[in-house]
This record gives structure tokens, C-alpha cells and sequence, in this order.
């Protein structure tokens, strides 16, 4: 059920991304809100001034500052399709928002820039060295957030990245930041993308700034990555979630006949798998890369094999609504036989989620941390 956002520039109803029944939680945030009441009450920008927003996560900037004809970048394909929906459903046209993913270049000079303090500061701290040629010392740049998710990294990376900061007083539990140029500040080159080499492997494992655990393999994938299975049939995998593709990496290893599927809603995370997998196999092995909601846009019983690690966050919110809706996609997806395995924190009950849309899972493996389960799809 979308709700209604109220501020000066209207009402706007607006929906989150993925749908679900019953949804308690609201497409915007109060640091949202404030961003909104400042640009009102306190900028009074021109008409004719560029707009560029950042990590909106469900559109509810670029939607409520539509007469500015905003930019707004993400690195969220579902931010980006939430974006869309809200727009539709104010009687707003698309092309009143540009919407450019987190790789896409940045053109010309902005007049108002305003951020939303991502969850992955690594992906901040790039977005602002990318930002910086396309400041003014004029420009009017604040960065938002609420407080508890403010570390002190954030005004450290505004302030050697691109100026003097000063802070807004608290409002209802979020803060802004306002950032000036300086001009003389000298920066260094974008780190990103990262790389390291993969244990026990010749495999070099490239990371855009929003991966996963882009300085190291994490020990969940470690150990998912010692109990994948290998087949010698030729078939259809899917590494759903992918991040950097080294799940799908590895299954490819290990079924050398496969077709491996790398999906996820990152745009840096299916880049890194693209550069990964092409870096370890170059054209010896077929293998596709998308972008999306899930399995959403995925043809039904077209997999033998869904390899997931799934999220158990959206944003800065914690829950296991984006697992589930992944397990029914799979089941779905998967033919006759087919198979999803899952790794999780064995807190997470997976497995009754697991055992209500395929009837009965199996335990693969597990250690003090995580487990590993399989669902098959019934002949």
C-alpha cells in the first residue's frame, strides 16, 4: 500500500521495492523529509538550476523536485524501478527524472547536489571523487542521513574529498551535512576499482566500490565455495545475488558443460562478476550478466541449479522479505529436478521458508556460523 509524502514541493504517493502485503515501512525517511524542507525553505533555487540526486532510495527526491528535472544516480536497479513506479503513480512522465546507474559518467556542472549517505561508505567516498569535476565553489551540495547511520568516516571523507563541512541541527533523529568545494584541495586518484588475488587460485577478483567484501573473500562465501556442487551434464546455473560473481566463478569451474547466470540489483556487483569472469575464462565459456529485480525477468523452469546467498538487508534495513521473495522466484525458475541451494547464518530460519514452497530441504553442510541447505524441485 503506498503512502503520502507530504512536504512543500506537494503530496506524492510512494511505493518501496519489492512489493509486499501488509508493508509497515515507508518509501522515505525523515532525513528525506529534511533535505526537502531545506531545499524549500532555505535555498530557493532558480528554476533553470541542475539537480543531481544520489542514493534516492525510492525515488521520493527525485519525485518531489520533478519540476527541477533532477538527475538522480544509484547504484539500486530497484531504486531506479521505484523511481519509475512513483512517477507513474503522480501522473509525473519519466523524462522529468534522468536516472543513471553508479557506472554511468556524470556531465557538466551541478548547481545543487544532495546526497544520501549510502550504507557502503566505499561507495560514498567513490560517488564523491567522481562528483567533484562537476562542482562549483558555488555549488550547493548536502549530504543527509539519519544520525545512526552518520559514522564520523562520513564528514571525514566530505572534508578531504571536497571541502569545509558545517552541520545542520538534529531533526527528528536525522542530520544534514553541507559541503563547499575547495578548489585548491588535491585528491587522489579513485581507488576503485579493487582487487585481490583468490585463495588457492591464479583467479584475480576485481571489486567495484558497492561489492560485498571487495578487500577479501568473506568466510560465508569461503564457505559455500568448498561445498558447491560439480556437474558434468550440460545445464543452466544461476548465481542469484551474485555480487562479484564468484560463486558463479566457481560453479563454472566445477561443471565445465554449464551456462552460468550472474543476476543481481547492483550495478557495480554485475560489472565486477562481468570483469571477473571474463578476466578467468576470457571467450572459452558462455555466460550471461543482468541487472534486475531478482528473477523477476528470468524465464520459468529454464535453471537446473540456483546457487544464493542471500540478503538479509535492504539499505539500512534488516529483514528476510528479499530471501523470500528469491525462494519463490526460484521455484519458479527451476525445471523438474532442479535444485536451489542456500547459505545463511543459522539464525535465520531459511529452512522453514524452504520447506513451505518445496516441501522438504536437506542440510548440505554447516559449521558454527552458517548452513548450507538444498530444496529440489519435485519431478
Amino acid at each position: 500500500m503506498s503512502e503520502r509524502l507530504t512536504v512543500n514541493q506537494g503530496e506524492f504517493e510512494l511505493d518501496r521495492l519489492p512489493k509486499r502485503p501488509r508493508e509497515v515501512l515507508r518509501a522515505w525517511d525523515a532525513a528525506d523529509e529534511y533535505l526537502l524542507d531545506t531545499v524549500a525553505d532555505q535555498l530557493q533555487l532558480p528554476s533553470a538550476i541542475r539537480v543531481l540526486v544520489l542514493n534516492d532510495s525510492f525515488g521520493a527526491l527525485a519525485v518531489a523536485l520533478n519540476a527541477y528535472k533532477p538527475y538522480a544516480v544509484s547504484d539500486s536497479y530497484l531504486s531506479q524501478q521505484a523511481t519509475r513506479l512513483n512517477l507513474t503513480a503522480n501522473n509525473l512522465p519519466e523524462h522529468r527524472v534522468t536516472l543513471l546507474n553508479s557506472l554511468e559518467p556524470l556531465a557538466g556542472l551541478f548547481g545543487c547536489v544532495l546526497i544520501k549517505v549510502p550504507k557502503t561508505l566505499a561507495l560514498l567516498e567513490h560517488q564523491l571523487i567522481c562528483l567533484r569535476p562537476h562542482l562549483t565553489p558555488t555549488t550547493q551540495v548536502i549530504v543527509g542521513g539519519m544520525i545512526k547511520n552518520l559514522p564520523p568516516s562520513v564528514w571525514k571523507l566530505l572534508e578531504s574529498l571536497i571541502g569545509p563541512t558545517t552541520t545542520s541541527l538534529a531533526k527528528k533523529k536525522a542530520r544534514l551535512i553541507f559541503a563547499t568545494l575547495d578548489a585548491d584541495l588535491t585528491v587522489s586518484p579513485n581507488p576503485y576499482p579493487v582487487s585481490y588475488q583468490l585463495e588457492n587460485t591464479e583467479y584475480v577478483i576485481s571489486n567495484h566500490a558497492n561489492v560485498f567484501s571487495r578487500d577479501s573473500l568473506d568466510i560465508g562465501t569461503r564457505f559455500f565455495l568448498q561445498h558447491l556442487p560439480a556437474r558434468q551434464d550440460a545445464c543452466d546455473i544461476i548465481d542469484l545475488g551474485c555480487g562479484n560473481g564468484l560463486v558463479g566463478l566457481i560453479a563454472a569451474e566445477r561443471s565445465p558443460k554449464a551456462t552460468v547466470h550472474f543476476i543481481d540489483e547492483s550495478f557495480m556487483a554485475v560489472a565486477s562478476a562481468r570483469d571477473n569472469f571474463q578476466c578467468a575464462f576470457g571467450r572459452q565459456r558462455e555466460a550471461t550478466f543482468a541487472v534486475g529485480d531478482g528473477l523477476m525477468a528470468v524465464e520459468p523452469t529454464s535453471a537446473n541449479l540456483i546457487l544464493c546467498n542471500p540478503p538479509f538487508h535492504q539499505q539500512h534495513t534488516v529483514g528476510d522479505q528479499i530471501a523470500v521473495s528469491l525462494f519463490k522466484q526460484s521455484r519458479r525458475v527451476l525445471r523438474k529436478g532442479g535444485e536451489l541451494w542456500v547459505i545463511g547464518n543459522r539464525h535465520l530460519a531459511y529452512a522453514n521458508e524452504l520447506n513451505r514452497l518445496f516441501g522438504t530441504h536437506s542440510v548440505i553442510a554447516a559449521n558454527a556460523k552458517f548452513i548450507i541447505v538444498k530444496a529440489v524441485l519435485a519431478g
